[in-house]
C-alpha cells in the first residue's frame, strides 16, 4: 500500500476537496484523482462518494480513515525518533475568523507568523458569519462562540472578557449605573438577538433586561456607538482596549462582572495527522495571546 496515497486520502477526508488535498501535497488534480483511485483499487472498495461539486466518505471510507491515520501517525513517530524527514510548513493555510477580531489581532501579527514560515502562504477569510470549514476548505477557523461540531477539535487562544462601557460624556449627562438594576434607567445599545445582561452576584446569577437606544448587527458600530455617547453597551475587552486606554470609554459595574466564559478558540479537524502548518499557526498565536493577552493590560 503506497504511503503517499494514504498520506492523500486523510487530507482529502479533511478537505472534501481533491484539488485542495492535492495542491497541499504538490500534485494536480488529475494526479490526485489517479491516486486515489489506485489506492481504492488495492483495496477493493470505493473509498468515496464524487459529484462534480463535492466529494465525501462512503461507509467503507469512514471506517478505513481511522486506520490509514494510525499507520501515518506510526511513521511520523518512527521518523522523528531518528531524526527524518522534514515537517517543515509549507503551501497554503486557509484560514476563518470573526471580522472584527480578524482585522484588529490577526492581521498585525501575520508578518511576524509568516517571516518565520517562508515557505508558507495564507488565505483569509474574514466573516462574521459561522462558516462551516470542512465545506469552505478551511484548515483553521477562528471563533469567539462555543464548539457546537463535535468532528472539530478546539484550542484556546486566548480569553474573551466581556465588558460594559460607555463614553466620559454619556456618564456625565446620565450619570455612572452603581448596579446592575440601574441600567433599567439607562440608555443601552444593543447587538441584534441580545436584549438582557447577566451579572455574576452573591446571591447567584442575575439579569437584567434593558432599554435599546440603538441595536445593530455589528459588534464594531455598537463599540464605536458607544464611544460617541448614544449609550452603554456590552463589548469584548479585545475590542474596547485601544478606547478605554484613549480614554474615549469608561467601563462601568466594575464591581459586576457578567456571567460569560467566552474566549477566543481555533477549531481544526479531529485528525490524528495534524498538517504541520495548523500545528505551528494554532501554537504561534496561542504564544502571542498567552494567559494574559496584551489587551487585559
Amino acid at each position: 500500500m503506497n504511503i503517499e496515497h494514504l498520506k492523500l486520502f486523510v487530507r482529502l477526508a479533511n478537505t472534501f476537496n481533491i484539488t485542495q488535498a492535492g495542491s497541499e501535497l504538490g500534485l494536480s488534480a488529475a494526479v490526485a484523482s489517479a491516486h486515489i483511485n489506485k489506492l481504492e483499487q488495492s483495496l477493493g472498495v470505493r473509498l468515496l462518494h464524487r459529484t462534480t461539486r463535492k466529494v465525501s466518505l462512503t461507509e467503507e471510507g469512514k471506517a478505513f480513515l481511522p486506520h490509514a491515520e494510525e499507520v501515518l501517525g506510526s511513521i511520523e513517530a518512527a521518523r522523528a525518533a531518528v531524526g527524518a524527514g522534514d515537517s517543515s510548513p509549507k503551501g497554503t493555510l486557509r484560514v476563518t475568523a470573526p471580522a472584527s477580531f480578524g482585522r484588529m489581532h490577526l492581521i498585525p501579527a501575520i508578518k511576524g507568523f509568516l517571516d518565520s514560515y517562508p515557505e508558507l502562504n495564507i488565505d483569509l477569510r474574514l466573516s462574521d458569519s459561522i462558516i462551516d470549514m470542512v465545506e469552505g476548505g478551511f484548515d483553521v477557523a477562528i471563533r469567539n462562540a462555543g464548539l457546537k461540531d463535535s468532528s472539530l477539535i478546539a484550542r484556546k487562544l486566548a480569553t474573551d472578557e466581556r465588558i460594559l462601557c460607555a463614553s466620559p460624556d454619556y456618564i456625565a449627562q446620565y450619570g455612572k449605573p452603581e448596579k446592575p438594576e440601574d441600567l433599567q434607567q439607562h440608555l443601552c445599545i444593543h447587538i441584534l438577538g441580545l436584549q438582557s445582561l447577566s451579572f455574576k452576584t452573591e446571591k447567584g446569577t442575575q439579569t437584567i433586561k434593558t432599554y435599546a437606544r440603538l441595536r445593530t448587527d455589528n459588534g464594531e458600530a455598537m463599540r464605536d456607538a458607544s464611544a460617541a455617547g448614544l449609550g452603554i453597551s456590552l463589548n469584548s475587552k479585545w475590542s474596547a482596549y485601544q478606547l478605554l486606554r484613549e480614554g474615549k470609554l469608561v467601563q462601568v459595574l466594575e464591581d459586576y462582572p457578567l456571567d460569560s466564559d467566552a474566549a477566543i478558540w481555533a477549531l481544526y479537524p479531529s485528525s490524528r495527522l495534524l498538517a504541520p502548518k495548523v500545528r505551528v499557526f494554532i501554537d504561534y498565536f496561542a504564544n502571542l495571546f498567552g494567559d494574559y493577552p496584551y489587551w487585559q493590560q
